[in-house]
């Protein structure tokens, strides 16, 4: 999803005093979370005049797609669309809590800022978030810390479902299925922010047969930050 906005004269005399640059990074991304797993990943260096997401602002049926079921293929359209250079799945499937996934990545000379997705399981269209953070022109190691967003697309049942956008309920591949409830009768209700926000956290219960919820709050309950990533500079 390209966004564009007015720039000011100061802003436009900024930004031509900028060179551009080619970087040799390494991303690291690290799940801080005690019980959730991260869907495939996606890191992708563009240019500094797109974005993945906005907060504040609806999601686009590329990033639905992500936050929803975990689908990478909206995102790789958009990388392909503005020209990005793209880190896709480096954990080669679910990246479970604790665990850290890295890869190598050559920018071209535009593509000065890094933002990283993946869906947050279980929830229904959570998703870890690092929004247009510039890749330092210096050589060094670079830590940030980042949040879980809503992308406010589906109300958060916390229900077993297939994961399709626009279909109620969270998916649930194998890691989650025997550390899920089911049977609840669902916990959103009140859900009214359908644009890019950041997440409340699970709420869960402490039942796997009845309840409002099919998440454990005892494992699958969180605070941000969610997610470390480490980028490493040569």
């Amino acid at each position: 999803m390209k966004r564009f906005n007015k720039i000011s004269a100061a802003a436009l005399l900024a930004f031509a005093s900028q060179q551009s640059f080619a970087a040799d990074i390494t991303v690291e991304i690290q799940n801080l979370t005690h019980g959730l797993y991260f869907t495939p990943i996606a890191a992708v260096a563009h240019t500094a005049d797109a974005s993945l997401f906005e907060v504040g602002e609806a999601a686009s049926t590329e990033l639905q797609m992500m936050a929803e079921g975990g689908s990478l293929d909206g995102i790789a359209t958009i990388g392909t669309a503005i020209g990005a250079d793209v880190i896709a799945n480096p954990a080669g499937g679910l990246l479970a809590p604790t665990m850290s996934t890295s890869a190598d990545l050559m920018t071209a000379d535009d593509n000065v800022v890094l933002s990283v997705v993946a869906m947050i399981l279980p929830s229904n269209d959570g998703f870890i978030g690092l929004d247009n953070w510039e890749i330092p022109t210096e050589a060094g190691t670079y830590t940030v810390f980042i949040n879980a967003y809503d992308a406010g697309t589906e109300a958060n049942d916390e229900l077993r479902g297939s994961g399709e956008p626009g279909m109620a309920g969270m998916p649930v591949p194998p890691p989650l299925d025997p550390l899920l409830g089911n049977g609840g009768t669902g916990v959103a209700g009140a859900d009214t922010n359908t644009t890019v926000h950041i997440h409340r956290g699970n709420i869960g219960d402490d039942s796997l047969t009845e309840g409002a919820s099919d998440v454990d709050n005892a494992v699958h309950r969180w605070l941000n930050p969610v997610a470390k990533v480490t980028v490493t500079v040569r």
